[in-house]
Order: structure tokens, then C-alpha cells, then sequence
């Protein structure tokens, strides 16, 4: 543990589930190189009398008004997934905006380390979610990037290029899809990743789902609890693997009828209280 935090109890909690997360993205084979991002707003958890004097400041690209001053937990820039489950403190790091919200905070113990260890390319769209989700009064904490390959692959249809189309393949394959993710995905076409461009469209989209897939790139989720997270992902990864186990056996899936689907509705507040 960073000496920063070391003696917090709850951080180091959250420090390993994110090490386990990021151990399960490897093995699922949606984390090649230094693929996938993942944040955690532990403001809550801080000890908000930190000196921040010997801290060096980064200027961001906005002003996120509604997360000045608060703390994230934050995977590196150009790290690796597999690297970060072993030895999670060397490959993420903890920030603190900036009274403006204008500039972070890189909250390293090792002030040499300041320019070499950044937060990810994607903070621009990571931060944007909290803030939106901060400025909702909404209770989700973590968002996770990861390239989900059987999502990535239906993204390469032209005939699945809509939230409405995936989402029945989804709901569809599966019963447990409708039950834990009730509200669906949402789905932004192409943009240039690591942009301001991409992060407006995917902020918009997650104020209606938790989840978000990016075409021909990947998927953005949102939740509550890091693990809680990783599973809804996981949950439409398998019904996207019963949709493509279906297409290669020589026929094409039913799917749930509509009068399934609503039936299934009835046990949505049952799992998600």
C-alpha cells in the first residue's frame, strides 16, 4: 500500500478488488497489451486533512466543477492489466482534483515518479462519468473500460449498430441479462478513442444505462461495487457468446419472446434491492 494510505483499511479493500478485476479482464483475453482503464471514486474513504503541498499538479483538458477536490483511484498510462494484478500500487495511483477542478493532484510518495507514472489516457472520459454521476446524486462509484471481444465483435455488424439491436440479442439469449442488466446497453459509434469527443456521447448514453459499447472498440460500465461491475459485463459477454455459439452451429437463435422478457421484468427489483 502507498504510505499516503496505508493504515485505511477500506482503500486496501478497494486497491485488491481492482487487482482481481483486472487479473479476471486478463484471463478473459479483453485486456491485450495495455488495454482497459479502471476508476474508483474513494472521496468518501480520504482523511481530507492530506497536506497536498509536495504533490505535483497536472492541468486537465475541462473544468469538472462537480469532483473538485475529490479522490480517485486510477489505472496508469500504459499498463498492463496482468501487471496490475500482481502488483496493483505500480501500475494504478491515486488523485485528488483540484479546488477549480481544473488540475489534479498525482498523489505518488515517489516525487520522481510524477512524470513518469500518469493516470490513463481515458481520465478525460472516466472523470466526465463521476461527474455526472456526482452531479446526478447517483450512487454508482467505479467505471471500468475493458475490450470485451465478443462485443467488439458485434459491433462489426452493420445490422447491430444500435442500442435497440443489441439489446434484444442480449435480453434474448439469456434470462439472467434482463434480471441484472434491466436497463441495457448503450451503444456510441465510432469516435476517436482518448478524445473529449467520445467521452460527451458516452456520458450521455450512461444516463440511462450502466453500460456502454463503444463500436469496433469496447465497452464503458458503471457501478456501485468494482465486482458488481465486472459481472454485468460479464452477464452480456455471455449472452453474446450464446448469440455467436448459435450463428457458428448452422441456425439462428429464438431468443426469449417478448411475453418472456416482461414476465422476467417481475424479478428485477427482487435482484436489484
Amino acid at each position: 500500500m502507498d504510505k499516503i494510505f496505508e493504515c485505511n483499511e477500506e482503500i486496501k479493500k478497494i486497491v485488491l478488488q481492482v487487482a482481481e478485476v483486472a487479473q479476471y479482464l486478463w484471463q478473459n483475453g479483453w485486456a491485450e497489451r495495455n488495454a482497459g482503464n479502471i476508476s474508483v471514486n474513494i472521496d468518501a474513504l480520504i482523511n481530507k486533512n492530506l497536506s497536498l503541498e509536495n504533490f505535483s499538479v497536472f492541468k486537465l483538458p475541462k473544468i469538472y466543477p462537480e469532483l473538485a477536490g475529490k479522490y480517485f483511484f486510477v489505472t496508469g498510462t500504459g499498463k498492463r492489466m496482468r501487471d496490475l494484478a500482481r502488483s496493483p500500487l505500480n501500475n494504478a495511483l491515486f488523485i485528488r482534483l483540484n479546488d477549480a477542478g481544473d488540475a489534479y493532484h498525482l498523489l505518488v510518495s515517489n516525487a520522481e515518479n510524477n512524470y513518469k507514472f500518469r493516470p490513463t489516457s481515458e481520465l478525460p472520459t472516466h472523470l466526465g462519468i463521476h461527474q455526472m454521476i456526482n452531479k446526478a446524486g447517483r450512487k454508482e462509484k467505479v467505471v471500468i473500460h475493458t475490450h470485451a471481444n465478443e462485443l467488439v465483435a458485434l459491433t462489426q455488424n452493420p445490422a447491430l449498430k444500435s442500442a435497440e439491436a443489441l439489446n434484444r440479442i442480449f435480453w434474448g439469449m439469456h434470462p439472467e441479462t434482463m434480471v441484472f442488466v434491466p436497463k441495457g446497453v448503450g451503444f456510441v459509434p465510432y469516435i476517436l478513442p482518448g478524445t473529449q469527443e467520445i467521452a460527451e456521447p458516452t456520458i450521455n448514453m450512461l444516463k440511462q444505462h450502466d453500460i456502454v459499447l463503444w463500436e469496433k472498440h469496447g465497452v464503458f460500465a458503471i457501478g456501485e461495487e468494482i465486482l458488481d461491475t465486472f459481472d454485468n459485463i460479464d452477464i452480456i459477454c455471455k449472452s453474446a457468446k450464446i448469440w455467436f455459439i448459435c450463428k457458428q452451429a448452422g441456425f439462428e437463435p429464438e431468443g426469449l419472446t417478448d411475453f418472456q422478457l416482461d414476465e422476467l421484468k417481475s424479478l428485477v427489483k427482487k435482484f436489484n434491492s
